[in-house]
């Protein structure tokens, strides 16, 4: 059937319009190629022994949840791996999500109210915008991981105050200055919270444990479907938050609770990474150091500063970044270009993930290859 419907005429406009500015998003299969796209940093999604791991602790579990978990969906299996997370992540409390944007767009829409403002790093990822949108309260960027920006925002700010940022960013890889945020926020009165996306697992338990700040940071998020190999987030605070996020935030009361098997692989993801995150590190700071000396050997890669498994070589114009990818993955290497407007028009990238399952030879080729269009 073939039948012309009112808006069709509205979404063949936005998508040709996309297209003309080289912006067109469309999927890719990754299969046959070597990885240097996903966030899979060590490897544990694809892993056999891994995947052997969580199928043996969820035998005998139910496949599905049946409800939210306010209705049916809330079980002794999910509250204990709470506790056990908040433990290993050293919070009182954790609350497991669906996802990480499900979370974060669950968290600020619960807790900015209308007479709170968020003061948001401008490079922050998309899943906070869109909870501040969903929330009453005022909201103002300040410039990316710039602390004096940040304390003059700050000064001119009254009633609560929340302060989002990233421990490490997922497009330029670069790390916050945690410790200096955190101390502008406690001199404010402010209450930071710091989404740990790509720190989780790649620090242990997060850049803000190792950096010793859990005590001054209001909530912490992890998300498990990046080094953890899995897939769901919880947020980690005070018993106080849980209890706030369970009665407040819409994106846990109103959506199907993870299945069993789903809670299961997050447990074994968390046991896993604290049990061989030392080792895990290693191997993935030698992979990432490995590529940033070589990549050195090209000067005409424009490489990013970034020492975190996120590394961008910087190739401006949505064209010639897409140009680019399509010719490497035509070479075997699975990358993806960043288009404007995800990142700011002339910041468009290559975006390079760094894994413990790449070898020597394979960052060698592809660098090789790389650097024959820039």
């Amino acid at each position: 059937m073939n039948t012309d419907f009112p808006a069709d005429e509205f979404m063949r406009q936005a998508l040709q319009k996309r297209e003309s500015e080289g912006a067109l998003r469309k999927l890719h299969s990754p299969e046959g190629l070597i990885d240097f796209c996903s966030n899979d940093y060590y490897g544990l999604a694809h892993s056999p022994e891994f995947s052997a791991r969580v199928a043996a602790a969820a035998e005998g579990f139910n496949s599905g949840s049946g409800g939210s978990r306010l209705l049916v969906g809330n079980t002794a299996l999910a509250e204990e791996t709470e506790r056990e997370i908040a433990a290993i992540f050293k919070a009182d409390a954790a609350l497991i999500y669906s996802s990480g944007y499900a979370a974060n767009v669950g968290f600020f829409q619960a807790v900015a109210q209308r007479n709170a403002t968020v003061l948001y790093d401008e490079f922050i990822h998309a899943s906070v915008r869109d909870g501040i949108r969903l929330s009453t309260a005022k909201a103002h960027s300040f410039a990316h991981n710039d602390t004096d920006d940040l304390r003059r925002k700050l000064a001119r700010c009254s009633g609560l105050v929340f302060v989002a940022v990233e421990s490490v960013y997922s497009m330029d890889g670069d790390e916050a200055p945690l410790a200096e945020m955190a101390e502008c926020c406690r001199k404010a009165g402010a209450q930071l919270v710091v989404d740990e996306a790509h720190g989780t697992g790649v620090y242990f338990p997060g850049l803000t444990a190792e950096l010793g700040l859990t005590g001054e940071v209001f909530a912490r998020l992890h998300t498990f479907g990046k080094a953890g190999g899995v897939h769901g987030a919880a947020w980690l605070g005070s018993e106080l938050l849980r209890n706030y996020l369970i009665n407040f935030s819409r994106s846990f009361i109103y959506t199907t609770a993870p299945s069993p098997h789903s809670v299961i692989a997050l447990r074994e993801s968390c046991r896993f990474m604290q049990q061989n995150h030392g080792m895990l590190k290693l191997e993935l700071q030698q992979r990432i150091h490995f590529f940033r000396q070589t990549a050195a050997n090209y000067p005409q890669l424009h490489l990013l500063p970034s020492q975190s498994a996120i590394q961008a070589l910087l190739l401006p114009g949505n064209h010639k970044a897409r140009e680019v990818a399509e010719k490497l993955r035509s070479n075997g290497f699975d990358v993806r270009p960043v288009l404007a407007p995800t990142v700011p028009a002339g910041t468009e990238r290559i975006r390079v993930c760094i894994h413990t399952h790449n070898t020597e030879k394979e960052i060698n080729d592809f660098l090789k290859c790389a650097a024959l269009w820039f």
